[in-house]
């Protein structure tokens, strides 16, 4: 995604496990309701929630335990609240945070372009603003990714909810309190000699979250943010269980790649032939969103609620 100074304002307190307030600034328009509702539908029970308009999420920095929470505010920023997270830790913390909720984005230049498309006018008049949320971390949106293959949201996030009550570390007594959080999501090393098929899905699913976890321990730099679309995606592909469905959806959550666009994707045909008529092939519309296509499938997804 296009990049902009991060900016940020700042409460500290010198007591440990205190909570940490910044304020994260953003271009305007920011479409906060398509973000909430995306974040929501798509929770893993236990280390995430979202409760009045807040996202909370249990999180791992410098080997300890911390909780993080984000709200709306007013003036074009969100505020985010952190707790139990080493000050070390705290830069690389809300460069992260605005990675996740693509803060960092220029709607103005996104979508003076993908606007020149009349169905995507028409979706933008809808949710200006509209973001392309990003993966906490690479390990955990190859889990999410690999869990949604042929599968609906809600039996996706059931399967993660699993996974992370038995393999996630119980998240410290410290930050937990009063959170409705109770883990943090498993790491590669945890998951990677375990047979994940007992969670309630296909042996060769269950085998494909382990050679993710592998290709991860042995390559953890393989799902960086900022990676080329095209070598990222031809590199997933490599992988057995990832297909181009999965390579592209992992380059649109997690490499932030900006024209990814998994072609196959049975909700964007779903959205685009009711909004255009039952003849139209999603392939030859997407050239004209070019290189805006995965803000273009985000709007897709969106008109389906």
């Amino acid at each position: 995604m296009n990049h902009v100074p991060a900016m940020h304002g700042y409460r500290r307190s010198v007591r440990r496990n205190c909570p940490l307030t910044f304020w994260l600034n953003y271009q305007p328009p920011l479409h906060w309701p398509s973000l909430l509702e995306f974040l929501t539908a798509r929770c893993i029970a236990g280390i995430e929630t979202v409760q009045a308009g807040v996202y909370s999420r249990s999180v791992v920095l410098g080997g300890r335990h911390g909780v993080v929470q984000v709200r709306a505010m007013r003036g074009h920023r969100l505020m985010l609240t952190v707790t139990g997270v080493h000050g070390a830790a705290i830069p690389g913390l809300i460069a992260r945070v605005r990675r996740v909720f693509d803060l960092n984005a220029r709607p103005g230049q996104i979508e003076a372009q993908l606007g020149r498309d009349p169905l995507m006018a028409r979706l933008i008049a809808v949710r200006p603003g509209l973001r392309v949320p990003q993966g906490w971390d690479g390990f955990e949106q190859a889990m999410r990714t690999v869990l949604g293959q042929q599968i609906s949201v809600a039996g996706a996030m059931t399967l993660a909810g699993r996974m992370v009550l038995r393999y996630g570390q119980l998240l410290s007594s410290q930050v937990a309190e009063g959170t409705g959080l109770t883990h943090v999501f498993p790491t590669p090393a945890a998951l990677v000699e375990e047979d994940l098929s007992d969670l309630g899905m296909p042996r060769s699913r269950a085998a494909t979250l382990s050679i993710m976890a592998r290709a991860l321990l042995d390559e953890p730099h393989l799902l960086r943010p900022g990676v080329d679309l095209d070598s990222g995606v031809a590199r997933l592909c490599q992988l057995r269980g990832i297909g181009p469905w999965s390579a592209q959806y992992l380059a649109l959550r997690q490499l932030g790649a900006a024209d990814a666009l998994p072609l196959g994707d049975v909700a964007l045909v779903k959205a685009l032939r009711l909004l255009e008529g039952p003849q139209v092939q999603l392939a030859d519309r997407a050239r004209a969103w070019s290189p805006w296509r995965a803000y273009a499938a985000q709007h897709l997804w969106a008109s389906l609620s």
